[in-house]
């Protein structure tokens, strides 16, 4: 009995001296960020920001990889199955949650799958059109979309994109069906929204803020619950009266379940850091959003999130009846 005690003892220091270790230690290598979207889009645009400064704090490289394609469950399923070591992570918009409801065969557990890490940012969202399109305020749209549904056309990026998902809340406010034009991503629905081949398009303001800007489109509305600092005279939509239209993309990073806790942990005292940098704060500022609270950035904040998300968007895609399979 007392050699197994000494045996026992002996393991679990190990074990303890293993995990202390790895704490110490980890990163020993670079980090793959696994963006589920194209390059140059908004959630790739806010990863890159936030890999640049977790990179300097962990003393490795955390690198960007796009890996896009069915509304971000292609991205998503790669990390699910990637080695959990803690060098494979993903950072995720909305469509996280979402997914979990407008795929019913999805390859992937959406809560079983991965390990959390915490919340990022969450984005305000623009309704804008383009920039010869006839209504000049929000008021004046919704009664001319109402009186021109069967002829508007409204971009978005793809199923399950944030872009769909406001713009099916846009249509559910006003109870019209616009002729909903799908792109691979929100670069190339953007360039068409510029040359005017289509109407209307819901989208981040990471995404449209200097278009706004520049008057190459029209901003209409925000879906914030106050006015945004940046457009002060955009009117929020519930002040045009589309109600449940507040909508903002939230972001998080996951792990692969089973990823070493110490991992996951220095990866979100990596993250809390970052998201109290002023500098972070002043250059997403620059597109209309601001960090998450540190205390948000978190694993417990992001399963929360993602939990109540699911529950939230789930009756709202069954009522659309609109499915990605």
């Amino acid at each position: 009995m007392a050699l197994h005690r000494i045996l026992t003892g002996a393991l679990a220091g190990t074990i303890l001296s293993s995990g202390a270790l790895m704490a110490q230690d980890y990163p020993e290598r670079s980090i793959t960020m696994v963006v589920p979207f194209a390059a140059g889009g908004p959630t790739d645009t806010v990863a890159r920001l936030v890999a640049e400064k977790m990179s300097t704090d962990l003393g490795q490289q955390v690198i960007v990889e796009n890996v896009g394609g069915a509304g971000g469950t292609l991205g998503a399923g790669q990390v699910a199955t990637a080695e959990a070591d803690g060098y494979t992570v993903l950072l995720h918009h909305i469509g996280m949650a979402t997914a979990a409801t407008l795929y019913r065969n999805l390859a992937y557990d959406t809560l079983a799958a991965f390990d959390y890490v915490g919340l990022v940012t969450e984005v305000p969202m623009t309704l804008v059109g383009r920039s010869d399109l006839e209504p000049a305020d929000l008021a004046s749209l919704v009664t001319y979309v109402k009186e021109n549904a069967d002829t508007l056309t409204m971009a978005n990026a793809g199923i399950g994109a944030a872009s769909h998902l406001c713009g099916m809340l846009f249509q559910q406010a006003l109870n019209v069906s616009l002729v909903t034009v799908p792109y691979q991503g929100t670069g190339p629905a953007m360039t068409d929204l510029l040359g005017g081949q289509v109407d209307l398009m819901c989208d981040q303001t990471t995404n449209t803020s200097e278009q706004i800007r520049g008057g190459t489109i029209k901003g209409y509305g925000v879906t914030t619950p106050a006015r945004l600092e940046i457009f002060p005279d955009m009117p929020t939509v519930a002040e045009a009266g589309l109600a449940g239209m507040e909508v903002s993309i939230w972001h998080g990073i996951y792990a692969p379940k089973g990823t070493p806790a110490e991992a996951v942990e220095r990866l979100s005292a990596s993250l809390q850091t970052v998201l109290a940098d002023p500098t972070l704060a002043a250059s997403l500022a620059e597109l209309g959003t601001a960090p998450s609270p540190a205390t948000d950035g978190t694993p417990a904040a992001l399963q929360a999130k993602l939990e109540s998300e699911i529950a939230r968007w789930e009756p709202v895609i069954a009522d659309a009846g609109v499915y990605a399979d």
